[in-house]
């Protein structure tokens, strides 16, 4: 994976980050031996979520380790699980950008809090089966997704702080550097208070990708990512939405 000359290889790794990403392996294996499954591109990611620091990424991971477990303990969640969460319709996934990157749009207006008992529990489920969903359809060599959080219609009825938190949370501590960059677009101004709430949980890395969009700029700058034939039909482009459940 290094290069001859100990530069970054053609797989984009480095002889420092290599070292480290051994470093890390023999460190998460001596506390949970079923890393020993796990792949140095996925080592990578979490290294890299802090700063290539092998200690708190060996922390980060084992978390993870230990939260998948508990949270998917098939390996992966079902349909069946998540009912509710997908009669909302709310995640769609089509179309690729100008890197490879698979794109996600978010309907904020067709999420409604649960009121069932454990109903942030499967919100959560929705969120890892939208994740392992785009995991699936990455093209080799790429390991980033771009999203696109569509907030036309937005209102008070939709808003759920600890449902956006949790889903925070599982981007950030158990799918980090897959999120490439994500879109916010038609932001009404109230929604700019829960904004201010949520935004002090957002770890800097993530922080870098936000881009809100102006209404009068939307198709020029998915232009500049996407092109017109990747690009959702509702905002000028040639794909019609899929709900992620029939991608």
């Amino acid at each position: 994976m290094v290069g001859s000359n100990g530069n970054q290889s053609e797989d984009g790794y480095d002889s420092q980050e290599q070292h480290k990403i051994c470093l890390m392996r023999t460190l998460v294996e001596s506390h949970d031996p079923s890393a020993k499954a796990l792949d140095d591109l996925t080592i990578r990611r979490f290294l890299r979520a802090r700063e290539l620091d092998v200690e708190k990424g060996g922390v980060m991971l084992l978390k993870y380790l230990k939260w998948r477990k508990g949270f998917v303990p098939k390996g992966f969640i079902s349909e069946a699980e998540i009912p509710n969460e997908l009669e909302q319709n709310k995640v769609f996934m089509q179309g690729f950008d100008k890197k490879g990157c698979p794109i996600v749009v978010v309907l904020g207006r067709n999420h409604f809090q649960s009121k069932l008992p454990g109903g942030i529990d499967e919100l959560k489920r929705l969120v890892v089966y939208s994740f392992e969903k785009v995991c699936l359809r990455l093209p080799v060599g790429e390991e980033k997704f771009v999203a696109i959080a569509d907030l036309e219609g937005w209102g008070y009825t939709n808003s759920d702080i600890r449902g956006y938190l949790g889903a925070l949370s599982i981007l950030q501590d158990c799918y980090p550097e897959r999120l490439r960059k994500i879109f916010i677009v038609h932001v009404p101004r109230i929604f700019m208070t829960v904004w201010k709430i949520i935004y002090p949980f957002i770890d800097n890395r993530t922080r870098e990708k936000i881009v809100f969009v102006e209404n009068k700029m939307l198709k020029a700058t998915l232009l500049q990512e996407m092109e017109e034939s990747q690009m959702p039909e509702i905002y000028g482009g040639k794909l019609p939405l899929q709900p992620i459940q029939q991608s």
